[in-house]
């Protein structure tokens, strides 16, 4: 068994047998939760993101079905199987902005390679909705979000990498255009840190966003690798 599996980890041959395990577990949380609560099973065990999803509950959550996407969690995953990538209760924001509440749990095969993710996303607008209407009748009590969402779920593999850019640019702190050299080596330092560059052409939506060359883009990545 590999070393870097946890040792109290549910173990599966292949995503047909996770399926096997989880769908009944998937439908049970849907149904308890409600229909704002997504459920989805991704099958990583082939890299190919752009295709992932293999099972989904409520996926009108997300506007995502069997074969969508998915998000810049399993790129991070990809980058680096070795670590434990298993999160519970953080913030995540859909393509057209709206709030989750999130889970994920990631399962291995015998030889230790991650080939499942299994994901809860919890639309929280019909809570917000509620409390927005309680802060209107006693203001006192709104409370705001200050947290970055540490995932993005978006429709298509290209939204979540557009997202990731705009995160990056954000957290620089500079437009594109008034961007020098390190700053823009800085977004590139924090694309590659979540694994953007795992995604088909990245390097061309990246210098499109920050104005230089796609040799410009490899030139940085290069810098960024060397450390």
């Amino acid at each position: 068994m590999n070393k870097l599996l946890p040792a109290e980890a549910a173990v599966f041959a292949d995503i047909e047998d996770a399926h096997r395990t989880l769908a009944p577990l998937m439908t049970a949380i849907a149904a308890a939760v409600g229909d704002h609560c997504e459920v989805v099973l991704h099958n990583l065990s082939a890299g190919d993101l752009e295709h992932s999803i293999y099972a989904i509950v409520n996926g009108h959550v997300s506007g995502r079905g069997v074969g969508g996407p998915s998000t810049n969690l399993g790129l991070e995953v990809l980058h680096d199987e070795t670590a434990d990538h298993n999160a519970f209760g953080y913030r995540a924001r859909t393509h057209d902005g709206r709030d989750l509440l999130s889970s994920s749990v990631y399962y291995r095969n015998p030889e230790g390679r991650i080939i499942a993710a299994f994901c809860i996303n919890i639309d929280l607008t019909p809570m917000q909705r509620a409390a927005d209407l309680v802060a209107s009748l006693v203001p006192a009590s709104r409370v705001s979000a200050d947290s970055a969402p540490q995932e993005l779920v978006g429709q298509d593999v290209s939204s979540v990498l557009d997202e990731m850019i705009t995160d990056a640019i954000t957290m620089v702190g500079k437009s594109p255009s008034s961007m020098s050299k390190a700053d823009r080596i800085e977004v590139l330092r924090l694309l590659e840190a979540r694994g953007a560059f795992h995604i088909k052409r990245a390097a061309d939506k990246v210098s499109s966003r920050l104005g230089v060359s796609r040799v410009t883009v490899y030139g940085y990545l290069d810098e960024v690798r060397r450390g």
